[in-house]
């Protein structure tokens, strides 16, 4: 409990402070506020191991690929919007269009140029919305990152991925890496934080592009929660 109590006050008092102290970056260079997100990474790190006594482990950066490549990774926490920015080198994340209208946290995934989206809803903004990532591709050397789940879920779910993940691998033709993680074991959506647990992520061997969409979909959502069994 008490270790539970200090890992929540430390680390947001962590997150205030940093969103504090780098204000001027959401009038000045975005990559003030880049640089924020990757110290929120190794924050979330240093407070995981330190008060929740958390063994991290990272399995398969050899599979990292060295051509450009959009990330599709499994969604259980908090913890990976956080650790990933460190560990994938400031990907821009697509996410709920309504975490833009968080105060302050909200204009730092602006500035930081996440792609929003109104989840089950046919707007005008959604319909541009490949046509934003394709714009960030052409533009951009940072990799996008989508959570084909949809939102956190727990470690024990295995519900279908959404669709979009395909759309992109078709649209965008470029190579897909996945990454599974049991970070849900130790900061759940719902439910205590658990104590004395191993989160481990696991780098999967990238999919090429250019295969078909529909067997694209199948092999990831297969190889992601495959790998996730493993881990409970």
């Amino acid at each position: 409990m008490i270790r539970r109590i200090l890992f929540l006050i430390f680390f947001y008092l962590g997150v205030i402070f940093l969103c504090l102290i780098l204000l001027p970056g959401l009038v000045l260079n975005k990559n003030i506020v880049i640089f924020g997100g990757k110290l929120l990474g190794k924050w979330s790190k240093f407070c995981l191991e330190v008060f929740l006594n958390t063994k991290i482990t990272i399995e398969g950066k050899e599979n990292i690929a060295k051509n450009k490549f959009f990330i599709a990774c499994a969604h259980q926490s908090q913890f990976e919007t956080f650790f990933l920015q460190t560990l994938f080198d400031s990907p821009i994340f697509i996410l709920k269009k309504e975490l833009f209208n968080v105060p302050i946290f909200g204009w730092y995934l602006k500035k930081m140029g996440c792609i929003g989206i109104e989840r089950n809803k046919v707007t005008k903004e959604n319909l541009n919305f490949f046509e934003k990532i394709k714009n960030h591709y052409k533009n951009s050397s940072r990799p996008i990152i989508i959570f084909p789940q949809a939102t956190r879920v727990d470690i024990n779910d295995r519900s279908p991925f959404k669709k979009g993940v395909k759309r992109i691998y078709s649209e965008l033709n470029i190579i897909c890496q996945p990454v599974a993680l049991n970070s849900g074991l130790v900061w759940p959506k719902k439910g205590k934080m658990k104590t004395n647990k191993t989160l481990k992520i696991s780098i999967l061997e990238a999919i090429e592009p250019g295969g078909d969409p529909d067997e694209f979909f199948i092999k990831l959502q297969k190889n992601i929660y495959k790998e996730i069994d493993k881990m409970v």
